[in-house]
């Protein structure tokens, strides 16, 4: 019998039939079972008293902490990096000029000076005027079923507008109407940069009590920027999941991170990312194998079988069910894994989602 393990063509043949299950992946290989009523409708009373699951993503082993205690798990040299995104009150609720009719617009994407895209809860034609107060308004200069587009009209100060009149564009998930509290619920404590239409909702655990104890401790603190948009959040219809494209969103990992990410990795320290987006944005910097300074626009889908090359642990929440975001962490960590750790949670009644629990991967 011939004995390919030993064989000069075994590590062709594992290769082979490595990519072919990588080619294979399907969307059900994506799913869990879950019960709704896990899914959190507010955070917890204070950010840091969440509950954290530990996966050792080597061993498989899990460990139940508060989200507090993760200083445990991070040491001296250590890198923790955080998307300084920030999430604009971008849901917008109208009436059309000609016949009253209400109209929910959520902002998307600025293509030009007061230009943007959007989506419209509503049926909207072009040329069709919403009044949002008497001195902000819009007309929609295209309408079909790829996308919307409108131009802005208003007295004053953009900003000051929006943050008048918008509402926290929280998830269709939470079932209640948003609440002035969500205003600060849903943005972490460091946000900076306006563009995001969902908070990175790994960060929201984070206060700025344990991110100056963490400091204290020697692990250093950097930001990138994720602009959040529907991107992340687009459905995976395709049956092969390779099959499916992410939408384009904005980031942007500065000369200071990456000096302070390299000394580190030069000194044996761990790059921790906190949150998907932190994770997308330094793998697409790094997408040629080294990491430096890059900006701009990407829509990097990170799913089982990428490499990864900068990002040694990752702070995540619990997922939707056949989400990008699940792939993700399915590709850091391994699919067993992290199924496994997704049924302890459920078991534990964990909470879900964008205000639920949390989740270290080491």
């Amino acid at each position: 019998m011939f004995d390919y393990k030993n064989s000069y063509y075994y590590p062709f043949l594992t290769f082979l039939v490595y990519f072919q299950q990588k080619m294979k992946q399907r969307i059900e290989d994506f799913d869990y079972e879950f019960d709704p009523e896990l899914i959190a409708q507010y955070p917890s009373e204070k950010r840091d008293h969440s509950r954290l699951l530990v996966l050792d993503r080597m061993s498989g082993l899990i460990k139940h902490r508060r989200f507090f205690e993760i200083r445990d798990y991070l040491k001296p040299g250590d890198v923790l990096v955080l998307n300084n995104t920030k999430v604009v009150p971008c849901r917008l609720f109208g009436k059309k000029a000609k016949t009253g009719g209400s109209v929910e617009l959520l902002l998307i994407k600025k293509l030009g000076n007061d230009i943007w895209e959007v989506m419209a809860k509503g049926r909207v034609n072009k040329g069709t005027r919403i009044i949002f107060t008497s001195s902000f308004s819009c007309e929609v200069m295209e309408s079909s079923h790829e996308r919307t587009v409108v131009r802005f009209y208003y007295k004053g100060d953009w900003v000051d507008h929006i943050s008048r009149i918008g509402s926290v564009p929280i998830p269709p998930y939470i079932k209640r109407e948003p609440i002035e509290e969500d205003r600060e619920w849903y943005q972490t404590v460091y946000a900076k940069e306006d563009g995001s239409i969902a908070a990175p909702t790994a960060g929201l655990h984070f206060t700025e009590d344990i991110l100056y104890s963490l400091s204290s401790d020697g692990i250093m603190i950097v930001f990138i920027t994720l602009h959040v948009g529907t991107g992340t959040f687009k459905p995976v219809k395709a049956e092969l999941i390779e099959d499916h494209k992410m939408g384009y969103e904005w980031f942007e990992v500065g000369k200071e991170a990456v000096d302070i990410i390299k000394k580190a990795r030069c000194n044996n320290g761990r790059i921790v990312a906190a949150g998907t987006t932190a994770v997308r944005a330094l793998e697409k910097a790094a997408i040629d194998g080294e990491l430096k300074p890059a900006k701009g626009e990407t829509d990097l889908f990170i799913y089982p079988g990428f490499k990864f090359n900068v990002v040694d642990s990752m702070i995540t929440n619990f997922h939707l069910p056949k989400s990008t975001l699940l792939m993700l962490v399915m590709a850091f960590a391994g699919r067993e894994n992290i199924l496994n750790a997704y049924n302890e949670a459920v078991r534990l009644r964990y909470r879900f989602y964008s205000y639920g629990d949390a989740m270290l991967i080491i």
